[in-house]
């Protein structure tokens, strides 16, 4: 039989005996610490006593035979009205019964010279292993007590004491077999106690690592308010100021135009405004919606597989009007049949996101470049510029709530959630975004969407790519 199987049966063989004792003494949840140490020690003196007691008979010993058996009786009947009808053994009763027992035995079999003693203090350590704490000190001096008075009683009565067996092999034979009695109980006892002690640590062990889990989730709950607390900031910021001035803008050069008469050489400016801090205002709003949605957990991700030229071109096509208007040229390389599996409005939010902040950030006649790789099994969408660029403090928090809101090079104010909303939108389709920055030399964003699988295209194929000319 491989060493393996029989480690198997062995651990099978010992668990179905611990079941069974386990049945026998009865269970931890149904029964207090004391009174399963009693059935065990009453299980135990029971296997003794029935050798003991026929042998004490058939070496004429009658007292210490009929002892035993009292004895046997007495813990088999308490046995069976603790463990099986739920009544709590009689402590009184066991520590009284063991003083006249082992009283009368004594006197009856050579007393000192006997075997008696030795189970003394044996049953007295299982009076106090079955009694509650408080009495312990009074069973130890009451047994104390009878202990001394029967051995001065002997003293001075010696006739009371007889002598069953002979000195020499008698005494030998007397010895051997009390000596079983209380060596079982106190290894009993032992074996409870401890057994006891380590299950009350293993508890206090577990209790204490789930008091650590529970101080970890605390704290992490903690870090997660202050999170919220610092979005909620930033929130009661953009609707307070960011939102509320461009729109104090718009209002008044509504009123201006409503008061005054502009002749043609000022209006056009003044419509001018009015348009970036309409488009402001828009930008600002439409962020701000799309972020709050998506931290109510209400925004859902409808994954499916599309062409990536025909998702973006219309994003990038607006955003080139924009571009214009800063005399930025905008240029795009997207091969025309990549296909990747994404949500459609999600990615191009976040597209439009990217080129507005690289448009933002790119000072007249600045060039801003869009393309496509294959990178793995995912494709690479960078946006790059060669604008002024991310200073090395700011880097860390850049895609965190944190982030004070930047100004552009014609001091176009952003709201600080545009990138959040890149990361959270990108992260919620399998994709991530990173970047590379050097401050005074422009900026890279690059985002990374799952391709489809079949999709086998060559970037170097002239054929595959639609490039438009940077200066439209």
């Amino acid at each position: 039989m491989p060493k393996s199987n029989f480690s198997s049966l062995i651990n099978i063989s010992l668990l179905r005996k611990n079941i069974f004792w386990s049945e026998l003494i009865g269970k931890p949840s149904e029964f207090s610490l004391e009174s399963r140490i009693f059935h065990g020690i009453s299980l135990g003196i029971l296997g003794i006593l029935v050798i003991y007691a026929p042998y004490n008979l058939f070496a004429g010993l009658y007292v210490g035979s009929f002892s035993a058996l009292f004895i046997a009786i007495f813990f088999a009947y308490q046995y069976y009205q603790s463990r099986f009808k739920l009544k709590p053994h009689d402590t009184v009763v066991f520590g009284l019964m063991g003083i006249a027992v082992f009283g009368v035995n004594y006197f009856y079999n050579s007393g000192i010279h006997g075997s008696t003693d030795l189970i003394w203090p044996a049953y007295l350590l299982m009076v106090l292993a079955i009694s509650p704490y408080q009495h312990h000190l009074k069973w130890l001096l009451f047994y104390m007590l009878c202990f001394v008075a029967i051995h001065i009683l002997e003293f001075y009565h010696p006739d009371l004491v007889r002598y069953p067996f002979s000195v020499g092999r008698g005494q030998f034979i007397d010895r051997v077999t009390a000596f079983p009695i209380p060596v079982v109980a106190i290894f009993i006892i032992i074996k409870f106690i401890r057994k006891s002690h380590d299950n009350e640590r293993k508890i206090i062990e577990e209790k204490t690592i789930a008091i650590e889990a529970s101080k970890q989730q605390i704290l992490l709950q903690k870090e997660e308010l202050e999170e919220r607390n610092i979005e909620k900031n930033k929130l009661m910021s953009v609707i307070s100021h960011d939102l509320k001035t461009p729109l104090i803008n718009v209002q008044n050069y509504m009123a201006m135009l409503a008061e005054k008469e502009l002749d043609d050489e000022d209006r056009p400016a003044l419509e001018q405004h009015l348009l970036k801090s309409t488009n402001d205002a828009m930008d600002l709003l439409s962020n701000l919606l799309n972020w709050s949605k998506s931290q109510m957990e209400g925004l859902n991700v409808n994954l499916r597989e599309q062409s990536l030229l025909s998702t973006l071109v219309s994003t990038i096509e607006v955003e080139k009007i924009y571009a214009s208007k800063k005399d930025i040229s905008l240029s795009y390389q997207i091969p025309s049949h990549l296909k990747v599996v994404a949500d459609v409005d999600m990615l191009q939010l976040v597209v439009r996101n990217l080129i507005s902040n690289a448009v933002k950030f790119t000072p007249q006649g600045g060039l801003v470049i869009i393309d496509a790789q294959i990178c793995g099994e995912d494709c690479k969408i960078t946006v790059s510029d060669n604008g002024c660029g991310i200073a090395k403090d700011k880097q860390e928090n850049i895609f965190s709530v944190k982030s004070a809101p930047s100004y552009g090079t014609n001091n176009e104010r952003g709201v600080g959630l545009g990138l959040v909303l890149c990361k959270e939108f990108m992260e919620r389709q399998g994709g991530r975004v990173t970047f590379e920055s050097e401050l005074g030399k422009g900026s890279s964003f690059s985002v990374f969407v799952k391709l489809k699988q079949a999709e086998n295209i060559s970037l170097n194929n002239p054929n595959d790519l639609q490039a438009k000319n940077p200066f439209v």
